[in-house]
């Protein structure tokens, strides 16, 4: 009998196939998974991952040509927000790109207006953008916080009215017609800040002490009272620092615009422009701008509520911030540790740290872009209220440099509030451009000890840029820069009003400190278009030693210095070092070094 014949041995190369093919569906359904980050609950289960995308919150207000009553909207909002100068109200004005008519939006405190287009002349009003200080009796020296971007105006007089002071910006804007920075009336008024901006008539700035603009074109300038500084503005006047007050530069040496919301069809993106090295005139001449777009799924749309926890958490999965109007309390550092990260307010978006920590912490990587936002110092006292890479950061960041654009801090005015140093730069080749670091000299919780902070701005980092640089009132210095190759383009500042007398301000043999001061160990530094302003309303017989502190090397200069006391309430023996005639009288007549050494 034949035994049975043996059967086949099966082919096992399909199965091993079919088990590689398995395995490998197995694998990635856990790669999945584990990619999908998640946080752990107080229980500690896993809970889900931040989701991207999502509505823009209670407080931006969408309008397209269509939408009724615009006029009535703008009006009613501007109504609560006109004289709310420390209050918590937070708005973004949002126009669809499109044309509307007769349209005069005015712009109170912490309303952000902007065209959704991708550049300005997408978004178009028959009518005007206005600040103005009837809230103030005429005085536009308190207008602040507020901002216009990305809209084209045809004005209806021929001339837009955008009379501010400190951080409030007017950047990407198109003006078909003139613009007037002053107040009805030609009251005071201690701006201000341009960019990217094409105003196709005349500025006037008129009763504007001093006012910075980058990387614009305008078709005239009318005057300057103290300290009018251009960089890389097509139609600027000549360089004629002290008369006229004008310090022309060409070009900008490095500017990255800042990022801003757009809408691509029906969906939301964030453009963050590109780099420019040497710029000239707007960035975006030839219509669309260079540069990268972030669907908004890619961002953690932060609105009021959301804890520190989960605005890290957010960062840590991978999402970019954006803080819609409002006002966030933080009990623990925001930490953003992720190169090209976005972190981008809208409505001046206020952070307050509550517990004395810092507010935002950004790593020794490249490419973060800090925008738009507004950190006030809580009560407990914080070291720092923002640092800028680590102590003793040292990667080359030069090919794509972290920026800091219109991020204002504020000590008092509020509350109460205390800050040892509001900004420290560690990491090289920083981009600031357009800040306002302000010790409150009125408000809530102000007073020498009350709203305590010794120091502004310091800078660590070699290469760092300043571009449109406000600090003022700090009860010690109000810039030290340690760091090489240091440059700063524009600076405005007043020494602390409520300094009590004269041994309060003393630093060892030299009487006050310096606003700006440029460390000894630095050999290359350099700055135009640079003011500093006493006000010693409480002890009017205060002396300031100087204004600027540097050491006298060949690699250190300065060009366009000013000094100016405001009424005779105190007064400056020198401009800078012992350089520079000192200020005398009730005149406020400035006292100016052109260049230096």
């Amino acid at each position: 009998m034949h035994a049975p014949p043996t059967p086949p041995t099966p082919p096992t190369a399909p199965r091993t196939r079919l088990r590689t093919r398995a395995l490998g569906f197995a694998a990635l359904a856990v790669a999945m998974l584990m990619s999908v980050p998640t946080a752990q609950t107080a229980f500690g289960e896993e809970a889900k991952a931040v989701p991207g995308g999502g509505d823009l919150g209670p407080n931006v207000h969408v309008f397209d040509p269509s939408t009724p009553d615009i006029q009535g909207k703008v009006d009613e909002i501007f109504k609560k927000q006109e004289s709310a100068q420390f209050g918590l109200d937070r708005h973004a004005l949002m126009f669809k790109p499109g044309t509307y008519d007769n349209i005069n939006a005015q712009i109170g405190f912490y309303t952000q207006i902007a065209g959704l287009g991708l550049n300005p002349n997408a978004t178009t009003f028959n009518g005007d953008v206005t600040v103005d200080a009837g809230w103030f009796d005429g005085n536009a020296t308190q207008n602040f916080w507020r901002s216009a971007e990305n809209l084209t105006l045809n004005p209806v007089s021929g001339t837009n009215r955008w009379a501010v002071s400190q951080a409030a910006p007017f950047r990407r804007m198109h003006v078909k017609g003139g613009l007037n920075l002053a107040p009805d009336g030609y009251g005071w008024a201690s701006g201000g800040y341009i960019a990217d901006s094409k105003i196709d008539g005349e500025v006037g700035p008129y009763s504007q002490q001093q006012w910075y603009t980058r990387d614009s074109s305008v078709g005239g300038w009318v005057n300057g009272v103290w300290n009018m500084t251009f960089s890389g503005v097509e139609g600027a006047p000549a360089n004629s620092f002290p008369e006229p007050p004008y310090t022309t530069l060409d070009t900008t040496p490095i500017s990255r615009e800042k990022p801003f919301l757009y809408l691509d069809g029906d969906d939301y993106k964030v453009f963050v422009p590109e780099k420019r090295e040497n710029a000239r005139g707007v960035s975006w001449a030839d219509g669309t701008p260079a540069g990268e777009s972030i669907p908004l799924d890619q961002f953690y749309v932060v609105k009021e509520g959301a804890d520190a926890a989960t605005i890290n958490a957010a960062v840590e999965q991978g999402l970019h911030l954006l803080f819609t109007p409002g006002v966030y309390h933080i009990d623990e550092t925001i930490t953003i540790d992720r190169a090209d990260t976005v972190a981008l307010g809208l409505g001046l978006a206020t952070i307050i740290p509550d517990n004395g920590v810092t507010a935002i912490k950004v790593g020794d990587v490249d490419g973060v872009k800090l925008a738009g936002l507004l950190v006030d110092a809580g009560p407990v006292n914080s070291e720092t209220l923002i640092e800028v890479g680590p102590e003793n950061a040292s990667a080359d960041h030069s090919a794509n440099p972290t920026s800091l654009q219109d991020v204002f801090v504020r000590i008092g005015g509020a509350g109460p509030g205390k800050a040892t140093t509001s900004i420290v730069v560690n990491s090289d080749d920083t981009i600031i451009d357009h800040t306002w670091v302000w010790r409150a000299d009125h408000g809530e919780g102000w007073g020498w000890e009350t709203n305590r902070a010794d120091y502004g701005v310091r800078v660590n980092g070699d290469d760092v840029l300043a571009t449109g640089l406000f600090v003022e009132h700090f009860n010690k210095y109000d810039v030290e820069w340690y760091g090489e190759r240091g440059r700063t383009i524009f600076f405005q500042n007043e020494k602390a009003y409520d300094a009590p007398n004269q041994e309060a301000i003393q630093n060892s043999d030299t009487k006050g400190y310096a606003a700006y001061r440029v460390d000894d160990s630095v050999e290359q530094h350099e700055g135009w278009g640079m003011g500093s302003y006493c006000y010693y309303n409480v002890d009017p017989t205060i002396i300031q030693e100087h204004g600027f502190k540097a050491p006298v090397k060949p690699g250190v200069k300065f060009h366009s210095l000013i000094v100016v006391s405001l009424g005779g309430n105190g007064q400056y023996e020198h401009v800078i070092n012992d350089v520079g005639s000192p200020t005398s009288g009730t005149e406020t007549v400035p006292s100016q070094v052109v260049n230096f050494p």
